[in-house]
């Protein structure tokens, strides 16, 4: 264990993404940065661009406004235009050499990296930097389904490289820890799980006009609707909710929508293969959206037919706004769904299973508001302050295994004003 010899000041932590965005990954390092006590923490953020998001100018401004709010709670947001998702040798490069910058001269006592490209370079900056604590949280590993076999295999010997120099990988549930362990990636004791922080009140108790709200999205008031949310991408399966949609329309006794929420490369694909289906006005293409908590309102049962997750914020979701949820039994999925309690688990890529599952849900009204009202009380325990707490014990017993649990007297840190580096 790392002990730092002042444990009455701020803990200085900065924090590393590749980029900020709407996605899951983004938005839990965000309430991680906002929602930690700031007497206790100095807190910096740093994030790449951004660019190779795409985001809609309505994603953009929404970004921006949680940055905004970011600064205003204290917290100093540092954009890092060398970072970038893709890989780019030479400005990964200049990325490593800003972060090894940086830590030289902030000296903080944790660094703390999400997702993949940060957590590579971020941590070896910060090695060669000798800040005393290496964290890195991945939300979610690339071992399989997101690249061919040989570059998988690649990225996992990196990780496990890189591994050696990590003070603790913070895994977002058991089952994302388990991979880690079964591909002896790393030591049980190097790894800590954390759910990723969801905020369930946003969706409690909203109050939707449900057939202005399907009108508004070209969906016939009075109808049921099956509904996901998320990237329009390979690894999230989307193709396998139409298929299993496919099956489902031709038993169902109701007339029943699909609707799609998210964007991404798969969507002109999905379009056409509903279009050549001859189901294109069953299906609704909403694209990204900013009123998520409303959508879920009208969505009567909540699909996520990811092939690889690490934990599906989602789904949280979903059940904080007590409906029913159907999603694979991979990664850290069975970890929130309790399957033929607050939903159901199927394989990956198993339209049938999916189809099945949806068609009984669609037929026992009873059954969608049991699962319903039990995922509410189970997303519950996956609350912001549950997660920040969690993150904060971990920060405390790295740096002060010692210390006695009587709170610290703190001393105040002045914050700069936000910035660019690596300029």
């Amino acid at each position: 264990m790392i002990r730092i010899q002042d444990d009455m000041r701020k803990i200085k932590v900065i924090h590393v993404i590749t980029r900020m965005d709407m996605g899951g990954s983004a938005q839990n390092t965000l309430l991680t940065c906002l929602g930690i006590d700031k007497d206790r923490h100095e807190v910096i953020l740093v994030y790449g661009g951004s660019a190779e998001s795409n985001m809609t100018d309505t994603e953009r401004n929404a970004v921006a406004a949680q940055l905004a709010a970011a600064r205003a709670m204290g917290v100093r947001c540092l954009i890092l235009d060398t970072l970038v998702r893709r890989i780019d040798p030479l400005r990964d490069l200049r990325a490593a050499w800003s972060l090894w910058r940086l830590c030289r001269a902030e000296k903080p006592d944790i660094l703390h990296t999400h997702t993949s490209k940060a957590g590579f370079l971020g941590r070896w900056a910060a090695w060669l930097a000798r800040v005393p604590v290496i964290i890195h949280t991945p939300h979610g590993h690339v071992f399989f389904g997101h690249f061919s076999k040989a570059a998988a295999r690649i990225f996992f010997l990196m990780e496990k490289l890189t591994a050696l120099i990590t003070h603790t990988l913070v895994a977002l549930t058991r089952g994302e820890k388990k991979d880690y362990l079964s591909t002896r990636m790393c030591r049980p004791e190097k790894v800590a799980v954390i759910h990723s922080g969801v905020d369930v009140r946003r969706f409690g108790d909203i109050r939707v006009d449900a057939d202005d709200k399907k009108a508004s999205l070209g969906i016939k008031p009075g109808i049921l609707v099956v509904g996901t949310v998320g990237w329009l991408l390979p690894i999230k399966g989307p193709e396998v909710l139409l298929e299993a949609m496919a099956l489902v329309w031709r038993e169902a006794e109701k007339d029943v929508a699909l609707l799609y929420v998210g964007k991404g490369e798969m969507e002109n694909n999905l379009r056409r293969r509903a279009r050549e289906m001859g189901v294109s006005e069953k299906v609704c293409f909403a694209g990204w959206r900013d009123d998520i908590p409303e959508i879920m309102q009208i969505i009567d049962i909540f699909v996520f037919p990811s092939r690889n997750e690490g934990m599906g914020r989602v789904l949280v979701e979903a059940m904080a706004a007590k409906k029913p949820v159907i999603g694979t039994r991979v990664g850290g999925i069975p970890d929130l769904i309790i399957d033929g309690e607050t939903g159901f688990l199927v394989p990956a890529g198993d339209a049938p299973a999916f189809s099945q599952r949806i068609l009984w849900l669609l037929g026992d009204a009873g059954l969608r508001q049991r699962m319903g009202e039990k995922g509410g009380r189970r997303a519950k325990q996956f609350g912001i302050k549950e997660m920040n707490a969690k993150i904060a014990r971990l920060y405390e017993d790295i740096l002060f295994p010692l210390k006695a649990s009587v709170g610290p007297h703190h001393t105040s840190v002045s914050m700069r004003s936000p910035g660019r580096i690596g300029k």
